[in-house]
């Protein structure tokens, strides 16, 4: 898929609603957040977003550089996969992020 043209993701979507998919997965999850929401807003399919680990790996080097808070970053980049429209978020913060969730550190 091209990644700057859209509509190729409307494309895919329809071909893959039509082989009879159960889920539409976006991958890498953080930069393609307006085709969470294109599809969100075009399929009553379950939307699932997974966050690369690239993505991991940036906010845990930032974290670890003590450049940002991880623990905010972690949760705000699972927060906007969530707004954009994701069901279903993997990723590899999942302890993490369920512990954080939980009032646990």
């Amino acid at each position: 898929m091209n990644p700057a043209n859209y509509r190729e993701a409307l494309t895919e979507m329809r071909e893959d609603e039509s082989e009879g998919a159960d889920i539409l997965l976006v991958k890498p999850g953080l930069p393609y957040l307006d085709i969470i929401r294109l599809l969100r807003d075009n399929s009553p399919l379950p939307i699932a977003a997974y966050q690369v680990s690239g993505e991991y790996s940036m906010i845990k080097a930032g974290g670890a550089l003590k450049m940002i808070d991880e623990e905010k970053v972690m949760m705000e980049s699972l927060l906007c996969l969530r707004r954009a429209g994701a069901d279903i978020i993997l990723t590899y913060f999942a302890l993490q992020a369920a512990r954080c969730l939980c009032g646990e550190k």
